[in-house]
Parts: C-alpha cells; structure tokens; sequence
C-alpha cells in the first residue's frame, strides 16, 4: 500500500520565530502561520477561512527562519505531518498535529497583490472516478 504524507502551505507568520535548542544543541523553531482560503456564501458574498497553522523547523533550517523571518511575513512550507502526545502538569493528556517543515521559502517582502477570482464552477456532488484503464499499467 501507497502512503504519502506530504503538505504545501502558503501563509503568513502571525508571531516572530520562536528558536529553543534541545539538551543535545539541536536548534529547534516553531513557525505560527495564517492560511487564508477564500470562498463564497450561499449568498455570493466572498468570505475568507484562515487556519493557524504550527510549523517546527530543526536545526540550520530553524536557525535561518529565526535570523530572517518576522511577524507578518509570507513563505511558503513543504514538509509532513507529525502528531506528539504528552501529559501536560496536571495529568491530562494533551495531543497535537504540526507540520515539520523540510523546506521553507520566504515570499518577497512588501508584494501584496490581492488574489484574482477565477470561476473554478461548482464542486461535484459526487467524487469523480477513474477507470482503470486510463491509469496505465503499473510496473
């Protein structure tokens, strides 16, 4: 079986970086970052969803986002999804899902265009499906 876990986020950093380092020197930052996807109401009125997103970037990688990233800035993040658990001090059991960042790209400072809307038409009730002849054979 085929599994992937791979994510791409564009978003804007909504705190400067937070840089710690482990007992053993590893540097470590956690990245907080808006997702703004827009779309419209039953009324057609274009509304925006944002989801805050944490992004942990270790060693060089972190150090860098630390000395040039700041509050308000875009990047764009590929990485993977991780999910910890831990029990927090008064014995409950506390469980994120963050985005361990591979790669992080700073988008260029001051460049803010507002996205143009492009009719994508309706979302498919159904799930469109393929045949498996159009798949190809698999090697």
């Amino acid at each position: 079986m085929v599994n992937v876990n791979k994510v791409l986020l564009v978003g804007n950093l909504t705190k400067d970086p937070e840089l710690r380092y482990t007992p053993q020197g590893t540097a470590v930052a956690t990245l907080r970052i808006a997702v703004n996807t827009p779309f419209k109401d039953k009324s057609g009125e274009t509304k925006r969803d944002t989801c805050f997103v944490n992004v942990i970037a270790w060693g060089q990688l972190a150090e860098i986002c630390n000395q040039y990233l700041e509050k308000g800035r875009s990047i764009f993040v590929e990485g993977r999804l991780v999910s910890r658990s831990w029990q927090n001090s008064e014995g409950k059991s506390r469980s994120v899902i963050e985005v361990r960042a591979t790669s992080v790209q700073f988008m260029p400072k001051g460049v803010r265009q507002e996205a143009k809307e492009v009719d994508l038409g309706d979302e498919p009730e159904e799930p469109v499906g393929l045949d498996n002849s159009s798949l190809g054979e698999v090697v």
